[in-house]
């Protein structure tokens, strides 16, 4: 067996595997397989694995790291997925984002607002954005992990809708570290699920609810989640970056 027929053995069983975590997941919630969408994340991972991904029925990818997920987005051109990026966005590399991206899931404040309008322009592109949510920032102020304060979603929310070149898709939080939600997956995602009702009421097509990773993904599907972001479970141990 090859180094490559080896490594999409081992993709494979671990897709397998994640594949019935959700779908036993959905079971319990009482929710279609089809409701939830797999994101794997990719960081860190050669392209060669997206590759192997896609062969597997993987159409959705994502990355955390502009450089790295534009080499990789550039170098896999010719594959059939839909790349997110989900990690904390500045605004310099805004326009480098909107070129390879179809769905940006951190959208934390105005200023990234406009910044990838812009890009978006520039590249005649449309992109899907989530508004990031901080739960462990029930104030006004950002959270430590990235994302807007959930009582400033609904007025980013209304500010992307405007965007040109932009669609307001949804929300997207990670279980917080500290805060009222720490240690509790399960409480952060309803009251993600609350926040994206809130949305919804002004913005009807907003459904997207980005939540979950490998370790809390059946907290996620039983709260909603329309996605969950899967690296570790499908891909493996992270190599080390040089």
């Amino acid at each position: 067996m090859t180094d490559l027929t080896a490594r999409q053995a081992e993709l494979a069983a671990n897709l397998a595997r994640v594949e019935e975590r959700i779908g036993s997941a959905c079971v319990a919630a009482g929710r279609d397989r089809d409701e939830v969408t797999l994101i794997v994340v990719t960081k860190t991972h050669p392209a060669r694995d997206v590759r192997l991904l896609a062969e597997l029925g993987v159409r959705h990818v994502a990355e955390n790291r502009d450089q790295e997920a534009a080499a990789k987005a550039a170098e896999c051109a010719d594959v059939p997925v839909t790349w997110h990026f989900v990690g904390q966005l500045q605004t310099n590399k805004a326009r480098s984002v909107a070129s390879y991206a179809d769905v940006v899931h951190s959208v934390d404040r105005p200023r990234l607002v406009g910044a990838l309008s812009r890009a978006a322009v520039h590249h005649g592109r449309e992109l899907d954005c989530l508004v990031q949510v901080a739960l462990d920032a029930e104030s006004e102020t950002a959270g430590g992990r990235g994302g807007a304060a959930p009582g400033s979603v609904v007025a980013l929310g209304d500010e992307l809708a405007a965007a040109q070149g932009l669609r307001l898709a949804g929300v997207m939080t990670v279980a917080p570290l500290a805060g009222p939600y720490a240690g509790d997956p399960a409480a952060a995602f309803e009251r993600l699920r609350e926040i994206s009702t809130g949305l919804c009421t002004r913005h009807p097509a907003a459904t997207m609810v980005s939540a979950g990773m490998s370790a809390d993904l059946e907290e996620a599907v039983a709260a909603g989640a329309t996605h969950v972001r899967v690296g570790s479970a499908v891909l493996g141990e992270r190599p080390r970056l040089g």
